[in-house]
């Protein structure tokens, strides 16, 4: 999967991603985890708003990204920003950095898009291969009640002044996973120009969490509702990993 039609409409898609308030909170958070941010890799970057957010604040950050299309949009607005990043385009299960790193971050469900257990575990693994010791893992993750009562089999419109997206998922109740469907109509003239795009999430309870991160050489050390530091509560959509190389 590269998400190259994808990559074209991803801001548009995420515009009401308040990713200044995303940095806020995930430098309140590494305060409260008394965790310097060092040398930090920003996983699955994608076009790279928080990389970029993060780079502003004076942080030392990187991107990684498996899509090219994705991490050409990253470098094009790092560029038009003065500023000077490095993006490699990985897979995160298959991760090799040129040394280690204090903090890796993933963001806006990035880890969903792993549907397997096993390269998932993968992705884990490289993250912690590359931690320094007492290193800090941040991330995010779709639960599996916003893929059942939220998504499920649902259809959403999406509609602004440059594309008009259809939104439809499949939803798999014995694997929480969503197969999900974008079918996007960008204006040239007088009609509209059809592309697709179709790409699979999947949804792991917090149990299975832990013991892929065990296996991977990490602990849980805190999980939280999104964007707050309360505990999740049933019908979270999203909660916030931190997690601890052992």
């Amino acid at each position: 999967m590269s998400y190259s039609y994808f990559a074209d409409y991803y801001d548009d898609l995420t515009g009401n991603v308040d990713y200044s308030s995303k940095a806020d909170y995930l430098q309140k958070l590494m305060q409260r985890h008394g965790h310097n941010f060092g040398l930090t890799l920003d996983l699955a970057c994608g076009t790279g708003t928080m990389t970029i957010e993060l780079k502003k604040r004076g942080i030392d950050i990187f991107g990684a990204d498996m899509s090219s299309d994705m991490l050409s949009q990253a470098q094009m607005k790092a560029s038009e920003e003065g500023l000077n990043i490095l993006f490699l385009c990985q897979k995160m299960q298959k991760l090799e950095l040129f040394g280690k790193i204090d903090t890796c971050i993933c963001t806006l469900d990035s880890v969903n898009h792993i549907t397997s257990k096993d390269e998932l575990t993968d992705a884990f693994s490289k993250v912690a291969q590359y931690l320094a010791d007492d290193g800090l893992f941040v991330f995010d993750a779709n639960t599996v009640y916003k893929h059942k009562c939220i998504l499920g089999d649902n259809c959403y419109i999406y509609d602004n002044k440059n594309v008009f997206c259809a939104w439809q998922n499949n939803y798999n109740e014995k694997n929480n996973k969503v197969i999900i469907t974008l079918d996007f109509f960008e204006p040239e003239g007088e009609a509209y120009v059809r592309t697709s795009e179709q790409f699979a999430e999947r949804a792991y309870t917090r149990d299975e969490m832990s013991e892929m991160l065990e296996k991977a050489g990490m602990r849980i050390e805190a999980v939280y509702d999104d964007m707050t530091f309360n505990p999740p509560q049933e019908t979270a959509q999203r909660e916030i990993y931190v997690v601890r190389k052992r």
